[in-house]
């Protein structure tokens, strides 16, 4: 595996600088498959643009026949699998920062999940493997997908809204490769979002701090309790001997459940601040509502089947969950004094604002250093006030709304 960026040849077809030659590869379930990279082969339409499948047994043979050691970090290939759906607006962008990796020795592999606005078409313009699913499956499946058909020693999972920096695959091989056997890495987003606007940069602010809470800046890495998709560096071994990303799962939160399934087999799971990806959110207001909303009602389910609703985890914070409970004891108190005419319970809020500010102190910091003083003042007003209201209300959804997806964390647990 070459870099293809420089080279300008892709991973399996020759292609001149000026004219980049689309491979589409189908793939389709076996039918009564009961692991998740066990039930994959490119479809027999493929023709001649195919690659030729490997069995999960075979694949794992070749993983294990790799060197175990090496000098350096250059020696380790990688394979970045992307998986996209209806991403016409970000995929060029997002190869274009994959392709400009320093890192010598890697393949892109892009997994188009039955998009229907073109992004397989923008995709194949790129010096990057296409696989294309016939029908929609799902990111995980897509993952899995490309999983299968990596060549590399190392596994670098990334969304198709994200920009990778220049040294992100270097930084995560050097990390990955010089921690334990049994270790995942994990990165964030950079402060800054790879695009503008006041609620993209709130986001992006918001998930860098709550997923590197701790570890210090530069190279400094520490024990995390799951480790995201957008940003994920594991050995194509462990992988394929974990048996992926569960199918059929929640629409999101399947990278949780991945790394808490590795975390439980013994595996470290561990974040590196210097691992970063620039992503991008094109968020209005109405938008963050409704990330913080859906992610808020799927923690929740998620959260009341593992019976850790209260855990510190990554972006579900304490910091976090002490807001949303303290604007609602807010809104309570309140609502108390315009009906009895009392003061105490106006006091009382000020005294629990104050609190709330004192613990989410690190967060507002985190806003100035990236935006200065007029961006922390209005983030922090939007996190104090408004941002805590939608996730608390995507919490009470996700409570009731239990019982409904309890099935699917039945069969993945």
């Amino acid at each position: 595996m070459q870099n293809k960026a420089k080279r300008g040849t892709s991973a399996h077809v020759e292609m001149s600088p000026r004219r980049v030659k689309l491979q589409s590869t189908l793939v389709t379930p076996l039918r009564g498959a009961t692991s998740p990279l066990g039930a994959l082969r490119p479809d027999a339409g493929a023709g001649d643009q195919a690659r030729e499948a490997q069995s999960a047994g075979s694949a794992r043979g070749t993983a294990e026949r790799m060197p175990r050691e090496r000098s350096g970090v250059s020696g380790f290939s990688v394979s970045v699998v992307i998986p996209v759906r209806n991403g016409a607006a970000t995929i060029a962008a997002c190869l274009k920062a994959a392709l400009a990796s320093r890192y010598h020795d890697f393949e892109v592999i892009v997994v188009d999940d039955g998009s229907a606005d073109g992004t397989a078409e923008i995709a194949g313009r790129y010096a990057c493997t296409l696989i294309r699913l016939p029908t929609s499956a799902g990111a995980s499946r897509a993952r899995n997908v490309g999983a299968f058909h990596a060549k590399g020693e190392i596994l670098f999972f990334t969304d198709a809204d994200c920009l990778l920096c220049e040294n992100t695959l270097a930084a995560a091989v050097e990390r990955l490769t010089s921690a334990n056997r049994n270790t995942v890495i994990g990165g964030t987003y950079t402060a800054s979002p790879g695009d503008a606007g006041f609620f993209n940069a709130f986001q992006s602010v918001f998930v860098n701090f709550s997923e590197g809470r701790g570890l210090g800046s530069g190279r400094d890495s520490g024990d995390a309790d799951y480790i995201a998709a957008h940003a994920m560096a594991i050995h194509a071994q462990t992988f394929r001997e974990s048996g992926g990303f569960t199918e059929h799962y929640l629409p999101i939160l399947e990278d949780v459940d991945f790394s808490h399934r590795l975390r439980r087999s013994g595996y470290e799971l561990l974040m590196d601040a210097g691992i970063q990806v620039r992503h991008l959110f094109n968020f209005s207001l109405l938008g963050s509502i409704r990330n913080g909303f859906r992610k808020s009602k799927f923690w929740t389910i998620y959260s009341l089947h593992n019976r850790d609703l209260l855990a510190d985890s990554g972006t579900a914070s304490h910091g976090l969950k002490l807001n949303v409970a303290i604007l609602f004891g807010s809104i309570l108190a309140l609502l108390l004094t315009i009906g009895r005419g009392s003061l105490e319970p106006a006091i009382a809020v000020c005294l629990l604002m104050a609190l709330n500010i004192l613990v989410n102190r690190g967060l507002i910091a985190a806003f100035h250093r990236t935006g200065g003083l007029a961006f922390a003042i209005s983030a922090t007003v939007y996190y104090l006030l408004l941002y805590p209201l939608t996730v608390g209300m995507g919490a009470i959804a996700g409570a009731l709304s239990y019982r409904r997806y309890a099935p699917l964390l039945e069969v993945a647990g």
